[in-house]
């Protein structure tokens, strides 16, 4: 009698340890999916071909691989090309779409049918045209139709054929089409030369002119390495231009920074995915709609690259570096990627 109970006892307490261990196992499980939703999954970036802007886009990388997804070697592209490629599904996101100036670019790609705006990455992007200030001051020169004058002009000739050399936007970025549209309605074609090429080839050369003591006139934005070294209000100033005058005819749009009117909307750039990887992924969607680093973090990320550490391990390092300053941002943004659903 003794041996029975004791044999049933025996088998109640196999089954309860294993109905534990089974248990464990599953709850186990689920944290380890709960902590690593995207596992197994394949992420594809595309990024522009500017090695500045390759910064934030380790940032999210990292954000994603902490998430368990597996992201692949970047894709890197023109704007155009790369809307495009997301939407298409030849790559699943980026952190480069500038809201206003590649809107044409986001609706020709399929817009919101195809493609979905996640979030703010970096919000106060600034564009518009600088000049030395010392020339500035001693000619007065505050607009950028003050250059419709021939003798105002002729101080930013770098080419001796009367015109002033303004250095431009590379084809394919946006910049260059409001740049051309500027020029062509505040009556500045007969008096200034835009300069298109290599954008950061063009803007050493610009320096350098700027080093000897010459006038320059050059378009730029923020954030960016350059403004770390013709610094605004020092070394250069901000032109305004008379009124909004976009290539789109948005007219509405913000472009006013410290009260001037600077010709170019006060713009934010933006992650955006594909629609189908966003709707399938809602931890990636959740994790790149809270991405967000400052105009000056990433200004100072570039000057570094501009002071020798330019390589993607640079650049990796860099990202890391950031995260570790922000790490409790970076962690909340992990966290409710986490749980989304």
């Amino acid at each position: 009698m003794m041996q029975s109970r004791l044999k049933e006892l025996s088998k109640t307490i196999f089954k309860l340890t294993a109905a534990a261990s089974i248990s464990t196992v599953v709850m186990t499980g689920t944290a380890s999916a709960q902590a690593m939703p995207g596992k197994g999954v394949e992420v594809t970036p595309i990024f522009p071909t500017i090695a500045e802007e390759r910064f934030r886009g380790e940032i999210a990388i990292a954000g994603l691989e902490a998430l368990g997804y597996e992201v692949e070697e970047p894709k890197e592209t023109a704007y155009a090309t790369m809307m495009l490629a997301l939407s298409y599904g030849d790559a699943d996101f980026s952190v480069h779409a500038w809201e206003q100036l590649h809107k044409t670019f986001y609706k020709k790609a399929g817009g919101d049918d195809t493609l979905v705006k996640a979030g703010n990455v970096i919000p106060g992007v600034l564009q518009g045209y600088l000049i030395d200030k010392k020339t500035a001051d001693k000619y007065n020169i505050t607009q950028l139709t003050d250059l419709k004058k021939p003798e105002i002009a002729k101080l930013f000739d770098a080419d001796n054929d009367g015109k002033a050399d303004l250095t431009g936007c590379n084809p394919g970025w946006g910049c260059e089409l409001v740049i051309d549209h500027h020029l062509e309605a505040y009556g500045l074609e007969k008096t200034v030369n835009h300069n298109r090429g290599s954008y950061f080839a063009l803007m050493a050369d610009t320096i350098t002119r700027y080093n000897e003591g010459q006038s320059i006139l050059y378009y730029t934005w923020v954030p960016q390495w350059i403004a770390g070294v013709l610094v605004e209000n020092e070394d250069v100033v901000w032109l305004e231009v008379p009124k909004t005058d976009l290539p789109d005819g948005n007219n509405s749009v913000n472009t006013s920074f410290n009260g001037k009117n600077l010709g170019f909307a006060v713009d934010q750039i933006q992650s955006i995915l594909n629609k189908d990887f966003a709707e399938e992924n809602p931890a990636a969607t959740k994790f790149l709609s809270l991405v967000q680093i400052s105009a000056s973090d990433e200004s100072a990320q570039n000057l570094k690259m501009q002071n020798g550490e330019k390589s993607v391990k640079d650049i990796k390092r860099h990202a890391q570096e950031w995260i570790a300053e922000h790490q409790a941002s970076y962690d909340s943004w992990l966290a409710a990627a986490r749980i989304a659903k």
